[in-house]
This record gives structure tokens, C-alpha cells and sequence, in this order.
């Protein structure tokens, strides 16, 4: 859901969840109230915690989700849905509600990031929608989590706009770079819609498009004088010259910010560059390198030493290149009052409505522990009511408060969960005595 553009398409969802519907609401059972779970059912080897992100945007979508003539028309076009059930289709508005875990927060396999409580065709119907809300942005939060702590402090931009999957996934892959402490983005639709800091250097195309490159280096500073230009276009090193250069040239006029370095071998090239800027007075121009750069590259650059004080990141970023899809599901756990589970293997399921206790010693959390709703655990409850009658609770947090809260959260994790190796052992989720007995109480009385 991105606010400016056309509302959330209430036909963007699979067809089952219709042909349920249809039959729920035959069947008289369309208003019985049901709890789903949306979770990830494992955690990636790659990834020691996922960072929540996604709700605020889904909220937007359940509070506008309808069927429109146009989809109704189409549906009845189709041939498989009675007068009645159309009739009914087009008076759906999402009256349920909603607990998650606030955006930002790091969650752990099993854990539900949030928890529908609606009559039961309404929470089916919005299956689709809130699993591709949410895992997109989960994902590739997660991604530039383990992106912006490999860069120690360091800035790191978003420069993967073009080889995203569709411009949704870009505008709101952005939004959750930005919760996950990238600093700026080159995407102009998603500074626009978002707010967020754009930023942008300039292409090979340009310095080509010259007789030299220093004539394009002159030209480029004439228009833009606090610029970073990019120095790799022929010899990166001769760039860097060249950039020396124009530094005497222009004299007290000159304001470059930066050096790009955008191939090669890039802490042998940072190092080079480092010592020509110093040595001819330029300890002011930054360096920034791109090119190929995820969380274990930038990892190997700052080990050897390389002085770099920003990094340009696209592609491995933009599409979870190492975790390209997370096993998020969304599960009917409660029905009427009765919990529900599943016993498929390696797909079990706990009834009921849930609560997420985590639990901090010495500062840092230490264990969570996933219990029933309602339970008075140890630690500090974690889903939170964001939804009542189909409409937000309080007004949306901004993005800012949102990523601050993310940061703040992710200090709190243990080093071993911040680390780009995989944490042994792995954090622990236990599941709740209470929780345990009431699963095989149901699991007792199903079958």
C-alpha cells in the first residue's frame, strides 16, 4: 500500500480465498469470530533475527480495502459466484482487529508479527494482501539491518531502485531501508511519497559524454559545487588526479564532497585515493565506493582497513540477493472461542491467540517466550493492539519514530544476533507452560 497511489485492489487476493468466503457465508458462517497468526515459520540460516517492518502500511490497506463495481463486475464475469455472495462482496469493509509488533522490532521464527480478530470471511479474504505487506518489507528490513551494522556507523544509501522487482516493491523496499537505518535513497518516487533523504552522484554516461574527464569533472562542479564526482570511468586513480586537479584550479571555489570509486579492487583503491586526496590537502573529500556491495563485502572493507565513509547499495540489497523469500505464513488458530492448530508435518501449529514475552537481563534480551493472550508473564509484552473496528488506534507512528525505535531496539540484542555469522547458539523462544497445556488440550479433542 503506498499512500497517493490508487487503494489497495480488494481482487488482490487468490481465488480460494473467494471460494471460502462464498461458502462461509452460505453456510451461516461468515460471522464467526476467528483469530489468524501471520508469522515466519523459520528463521533463514542467514539471518539471526528479522526485523518487523510492513504494518503501518497494511494498516492503510485493511482501513481502504473494498470491492469496487469494477471488481465485481469481473467476478461476476467469472460465473462462479452467486447474486448473493457478490451482493455481500460489495458491502465488505474490514471491521476486525488487529494486535502486531510494532514495526522495527527484531522477531524470531514462530513469533507473529501480527494477529487478525475478525468474522471469518473477512480475516480469510485479506490472507493474501497482509503476507505480501509484511514479508516484503520484513525481508528486506532484515537485509539492510545486517547492511547498515556490517557498515559500523558508517552511511550507507539505497542505490537499488532499478533492479527491484516492480516499483511497489521499490517505493516500499525504500520505506523499509529507512527503518532499518539507510540513510537516503536515490529513488525520487520514494523520497517523495516517504519524505526520505535523496541523494545521487552522477552516472559513467556523463563523464563519457565529454571530451575528457576533466572537462566533465569542471562542467559538473560548475552546477553542482558540493558534489561527489565518480572517479572510475577510465583510470580510477587518474580520476582521482584529476579531482586534485580541479582542487587547485578552483582554489577556494572548490566544495567536492566526495570521490566515487565504483569498481575494481575497492580497499586498494579507497587506500590509494585516501593517500592522494591527504597528501594534496584534500582530507576533507570523503570517499564512497558502490559497486557489488553487501553486508560481507563491506565487511571484508572495513577489515582491511579500507577508509571509506559511505557506501552506495543496490541490487544485493534491493532483493534480499542471499534471502530472497521468507516462509511467512498466516494460520486460523482460533475459531468461535476453540483454538485450532495443524499437525502436517514440519507445518505444526499453535491454537489460540498469542502474546510474545521478551525477556532482558544485564540489558540485552536474553530469551522470548511465546504465551497465551491474556498471560501475566516475566519480561515486556511485545504485540500490541493497532486496530479496533477496522480502524487504526491512535494516530501512525512517523518513519523517524519508527527506525529511532528500531535502532533502539536492535542495541538491546545480545553482539552474537548483531554479528554477521550465525549465532550459536541461536536465541531462544520457549513456548509458554500455559501455552504447551492448552495445545494438547486441542490437539486431544481434533482429529
Amino acid at each position: 500500500m503506498i499512500p497517493g497511489r490508487a487503494p489497495v485492489p480488494a481482487l488482490f487476493t487468490d481465488l480460494y480465498e473467494l471460494t471460502m468466503a462464498q461458502a462461509y457465508v452460505a453456510d451461516a458462517m461468515a460471522e464467526a469470530p476467528a483469530t489468524f497468526s501471520l508469522f515466519v515459520r523459520t528463521l533463514p540460516a542467514q539471518r539471526n533475527f528479522l526485523l518487523a517492518a510492513g504494518l503501518e502500511t497494511a494498516l492503510a490497506g485493511l482501513e481502504s480495502f473494498h470491492f469496487d463495481d469494477a471488481a465485481i463486475g469481473y467476478l461476476r464475469s467469472l460465473g462462479r459466484f452467486t447474486p448473493s455472495f457478490l451482493d455481500w462482496l460489495r458491502a465488505f469493509r474490514f471491521q476486525g482487529a488487529v494486535t502486531a509488533v510494532p514495526e522495527g522490532t527484531p522477531v524470531f521464527a514462530g513469533e507473529p508479527l501480527l494477529e487478525v480478530t475478525a468474522p471469518l470471511a473477512q480475516a480469510q479474504l485479506i490472507e493474501t494482501f497482509l503476507i505480501n505487506e509484511l514479508h516484503l518489507q520484513t525481508m528486506l528490513a532484515s537485509k539492510a539491518a545486517r547492511i547498515v551494522l556490517a557498515a559500523q556507523g558508517r552511511r550507507v544509501v539505497d542505490f537499488g531502485a532499478r533492479r527491484v522487482h516492480g516499483i511497489d516493491a521499490s517505493v516500499n523496499g525504500a520505506r523499509a531501508f529507512a527503518i532499518a537505518g539507510v540513510a537516503a535513497t536515490s529513488n525520487m518516487l520514494a523520497g517523495h511519497i516517504w519524505g526520505l533523504p535523496v541523494v545521487g552522484t552522477m552516472a559513467h554516461a556523463y563523464v563519457q559524454s565529454f571530451a575528457n574527464e576533466a572537462d566533465a569533472f569542471r562542467a559538473f562542479t560548475r552546477h553542482y559545487p558540493d558534489t561527489t564526482l565518480l572517479v572510475d570511468t577510465y583510470d580510477t586513480l587518474d580520476g582521482v588526479r584529476r579531482v586534485i586537479a580541479l582542487a587547485h584550479e578552483m582554489g577556494s571555489d572548490f566544495r567536492v564532497a566526495a570521490v566515487r570509486i565504483d569498481s575494481g579492487d575497492l580497499a586498494a583503491l579507497a587506500k590509494a585515493s585516501r593517500t592522494l586526496l591527504d597528501a594534496a590537502g584534500l582530507a576533507g573529500v570523503r570517499i564512497f565506493v558502490s559497486g557489488g556491495l553487501d553486508e560481507h563485502a563491506i565487511g571484508a572493507l572495513l577489515a582491511a582497513g579500507a577508509p571509506v565513509d559511505a557506501f552506495g547499495v543496490g541490487t544485493r540489497m534491493g532483493v534480499s540477493e542471499d534471502v530472497p523469500a521468507l516462509d511467512v505464513v498466516y494460520k486460523l488458530t482460533d475459531l468461535g472461542g476453540r483454538g485450532r492448530l495443524k499437525l502436517s508435518p514440519g507445518k505444526n501449529l499453535l491454537p489460540g491467540r498469542k502474546q510474545v514475552w521478551r525477556v532482558e537481563e544485564g540489558g540485552f534480551a536474553h530469551r522470548d517466550v511465546l504465551g497465551r493472550a491474556g498471560e501475566q508473564l516475566a519480561g515486556r509484552p511485545l504485540l500490541q493492539p493497532v486496530m479496533q473496528a477496522g480502524s487504526r488506534i491512535g494516530a501512525a507512528p512517523s518513519l523517524a519514530d519508527i527506525a529511532a525505535h528500531a535502532q533502539r531496539e536492535q542495541a538491546r540484542l545480545p553482539p552474537a544476533l548483531r554479528a554477521m555469522q550465525p549465532a550459536r547458539p541461536p536465541y531462544a523462544v520457549e513456548v509458554s507452560p500455559a501455552l504447551a497445556a492448552y495445545a494438547s488440550e486441542v490437539r486431544g479433542s481434533s482429529g
